[in-house]
């Protein structure tokens, strides 16, 4: 009876050393999250890291935001630090610029940033402006984030892309996250940031889920700002983009990567500053580039990757002219088979593609 009990002891034992093995050779799965969970886990992060950093906006606080960003984080830090505003850009952007000249840490929500309009005085005048006007003196560490650039259905005045407005003015920085990874990354270093930041979200992305990785994970991760990241590897072509515009690339690559066209996908992450280098780099191993933008086409985002390229190294080595797909000249129409002709469709990037490869 002693040498069987002895003997399911030290098979247990083995067993349970097996199983101690496996467990350690394993590696950490990655954790599915919504870009709106990275956003909100970002700004929860910063609340809890450093008082100084407050939320204000439109229903930000006892509604949990127009979206859901800022879900439970009214009733875990309060009136204080997460505060409704009234409806008035002009004026919550005014008090938020304020406070961050006082030594605050504001993160300002608009609920979309056509809104921006209203204040943006203060945006380009107060808070880009400052810290030259004041020889250093005077900086504005401040965030003003919400969605940007076309939705669904809600026409022309809620539809517009900012990331080429803003990206002309010197004294921000602008950031256009694409993955949830993107979202909460950039959004930490955002706030962390003693520049004014512009942070052009979109509304259709915020319900998307993505694949983080642990150390995306960690309450220290950040994404510097100024770096691309190339999404897919690839050496037929360079296909640049950023925000919503990124998963759309994606997928034409996917369709492409079928007929034996390899792209290399590049998602910008960040406007200005604007990581050439990456571009270059990709078009040095390529040979042709397109770009890929909701936003107007006239002095836009591709405009100026275009621009850049033409200027530098990178020119001599394109084997055919770079070519733009961006949204249709025109004010967003509501209806949609308008709305679905007017910003850019797998079918169009397929096609400027195909076209610049000539195949």
């Amino acid at each position: 009876m002693a040498s069987l009990r002895c003997f399911l002891r030290s098979g247990k034992n083995a067993v349970s050393a097996a199983l101690r093995r496996e467990f350690h050779r394993t590696q950490p799965a990655a954790v599915q999250v919504t870009v709106r969970d990275a956003l909100n886990q970002a700004m929860d992060e910063e609340l809890e890291r450093d008082e100084r950093v407050f939320l204000l906006g439109e229903e930000v606080a006892q509604y949990d935001g127009a979206y859901k960003i800022s879900r439970g984080l009214w009733k875990k830090y309060g009136d204080k630090r997460i505060i409704d505003t009234p409806i008035t850009e002009m004026g919550f952007a005014g008090i938020a610029v304020g406070a961050a000249m006082a030594g605050l840490r504001p993160i300002c929500e608009f609920m979309t940033f056509n809104f921006s309009m209203q204040a943006i005085d203060q945006v380009i005048n107060s808070a880009a402006k400052t810290y030259y006007m004041s020889a250093g003196f005077q900086s504005v560490p401040i965030v003003f984030r919400g969605p940007n650039g076309a939705s669904a259905g809600v026409a022309a005045q809620h539809s517009q892309c900012f990331a080429a407005w803003y990206g002309h003015c010197p004294g921000l920085k602008v950031v256009s996250p694409w993955s949830a990874e993107d979202a909460k990354g950039l959004l930490k270093s955002a706030i962390r940031d003693d520049n004014p930041v512009v942070f052009l979200e979109n509304e259709l992305m915020y319900g998307v889920a993505f694949d983080m990785s642990e150390e995306s994970q960690s309450k220290d991760f950040l994404i510097p700002f100024g770096k691309a990241k190339i999404e897919r590897p690839g050496n037929h072509i360079t296909v640049v983009s950023h925000s919503r515009m990124v998963t759309l690339c994606l997928d034409a690559a996917a369709v492409l990567a079928k007929e034996g066209i390899e792209c290399e996908v590049i998602n910008m992450r960040t406007i200005r500053p604007l990581d050439t280098e990456t571009i270059e780099t990709s078009i040095m191993k390529t040979n042709h580039l397109i770009t890929v933008e909701g936003g107007w086409p006239q002095f836009g985002v591709g405009a100026e990757v275009l621009a850049r390229i033409m200027e530098g190294p990178a020119f001599n080595f394109l084997d055919a002219p770079a070519v733009r797909v961006t949204g249709v000249d025109i004010p967003m129409p509501y209806a949609k088979i308008l709305e679905d002709n007017s910003i850019p469709q797998i079918k169009d990037i397929i096609f400027s593609i195909k076209k610049t490869l000539n195949v």
